[in-house]
């Protein structure tokens, strides 16, 4: 006998992982409040912590800033080379 697969949401998994991940409540009791298996909690409790594991091991570089902040950046540097030049040269 099949029986029909639940699907459930995003926000309803996040709220059971963060119920069996603060440790206030056992997962058979978490299981039992939501009709969840168990054993799919646990599975949903791993991904999350595997996924925050990922998540913290990423380092932070630095942001790329936009076309228009880098052409301002670029315009500076050469009004800055060019008055150094200019100066060079009236000597």
């Amino acid at each position: 006998m099949t029986g029909i697969r639940k699907r459930y949401s995003r926000e309803i998994k996040l709220k059971i992982v963060c119920e069996a991940l603060a440790g206030s409540k056992s997962i058979a009791q978490i299981a039992s409040d939501h009709g969840v298996h168990p054993t799919q909690i646990k599975e949903w409790k791993a991904q999350a912590l595997e996924a925050m594991g990922e998540r913290f091991s990423m380092r932070r570089g630095k942001k790329k800033g936009t076309d228009e902040e880098r052409l301002y950046e670029e315009i500076g540097r050469l009004k800055v080379e060019n008055d150094f030049l200019s100066g060079v040269l009236k000597r």
